[in-house]
């Protein structure tokens, strides 16, 4: 088993899992085609999504076993995981012990497991495996293990599915992207729109699926927005929780009003310029979509806005790889550096965290946005040569 790229008659490319007699493996190849056109998900996570799952159907096929029915023997699977080189056994098997190190680390294995799971979870729904299998992959859990940072904002306790089979990952500390870093990131942009996302990311604060969720209708670019039946002045964003058809989702189940400053109101313009040009009048209904490549207007997904840190990190020479947390990160501490207060910052993130170690207080509209001016304007050229 092994993964091959695909290219539609359409432009869409995606990846999917052929045998060794280069035959696609058609319920892999279904599951990862509606992965890429019925949920819109980047081609990067249907090749993420076939390395795993050809692992697993080569574990499969090496062991003897049946893929509908595996699961009840993920452990093993986990195992051979760790131990078996990538070509499933034409090298030798490392024998663990002391001193041998394993074949792959825990990230790699559960990131291997999430497709897997997602996987046999679209083959229960669609009548292929036996709905036992949800059963063995997961169990019914709440949420007092998580941190109080990743619970419900409710303060009760929720229930939810959790994955039996997970290894605990070491925690890696969010690092800021520092402003020097924001600035090359910004100044590798090759269009308006790129520019919009970057400002959104680490001059508004949005995360990925906030960012990937606006609509038209959400962007107040005036400073008198009466004339769009709202009162809030000044230029702003509405961030609103909704079911959007591009998978983006906020976080937070509130919504929100988020000031923005005269570099993002600039940034807007230019992109609306581009769009135009682009497409006319036509597109989606969302604030950020396909330019560049088909299919022209839909959404863009969360997925392509880290995939655009990451291209960004790597076309500005940054030596790390930057992403949208790390942007967001940055713009929290520069509200702070710039004096803001504590409650500022958790009004303008749209957190709502009974634990906070400061008292959540609710500011007036005019501090949020004088905590959004007190932060320094670095010099971005918007569509000139740097000043």
């Amino acid at each position: 088993m092994r993964t091959f790229p695909i290219h539609m008659p359409s432009g869409t490319k995606y990846w999917t899992v052929v045998n060794d007699e280069l035959e696609v493996v058609a319920d892999a190849d279904r599951f990862l085609r509606e992965v890429r056109l019925a949920r819109g998900r980047a081609e990067s996570t249907t090749k993420a999504y076939a390395e795993g799952l050809s692992l697993f159907l080569r574990w499969c096929d090496r062991t003897g076993r049946d893929w509908r029915t595996a699961a009840r023997d993920m452990g093993l699977f986990m195992l051979w995981l760790r131990w078996t080189p990538g070509n499933g056994g034409q090298q030798q098997v490392v024998v663990p012990g002391p001193g041998a190190k394993p074949v792959r680390g825990d990230t790699r294995i559960n990131k291997v497991l999430t497709a897997v799971r997602m996987f046999l979870v679209y083959a229960v729904v669609n009548k292929v495996a036996p709905a036992w299998v949800i059963e063995q992959i997961y169990e019914l859990g709440d949420d007092r293990d998580l941190p109080m940072a990743a619970r419900g904002e409710s303060g009760g306790m929720r229930y939810r599915l959790r994955a039996r089979h997970r290894l605990q990952e070491p925690e890696t500390a969010i690092d800021r992207a520092s402003d020097e870093e924001v600035v090359a990131m910004f100044l590798a942009c090759r269009s308006a729109r790129d520019r919009l996302v970057m400002l959104l990311l680490s001059r508004v604060g949005l995360r990925p699926g906030q960012t990937a969720g606006l609509h038209r209708c959400d962007a107040h670019m005036l400073m008198d927005s009466r004339s769009l039946g709202c009162d809030v002045e000044g230029a702003h964003l509405h961030v609103i929780r909704r079911q959007n058809i591009n998978g983006a989702w906020s976080k937070s189940k509130k919504s929100w009003v988020m000031p923005v400053d005269f570099l993002v109101v600039q940034a807007f313009d230019q992109y609306a310029l581009e769009r135009h040009e682009v497409l006319g009048a036509g597109g989606s209904d969302f604030v950020l979509v396909n330019l560049f490549r088909p299919p022209f207007g839909s959404p863009m997904t969360t997925e392509a806005i880290g995939e655009l840190c990451e291209s960004l990190s790597r076309r500005a020479g940054l030596g790390r790889r930057v992403g949208p947390r790390m942007c967001r990160h940055a713009m929290a501490s520069n509200v702070v550096d710039a004096g803001g207060k504590w409650d500022e910052v958790q009004a303008l993130l749209g957190q709502k965290n009974p634990a906070s170690p400061q008292p959540y207080l609710h500011p007036k509209p005019s501090r949020l946005r004088e905590a959004v001016e007190r932060v320094p304007s670095p010099r971005l050229p918007l569509g000139g040569d740097v000043q």
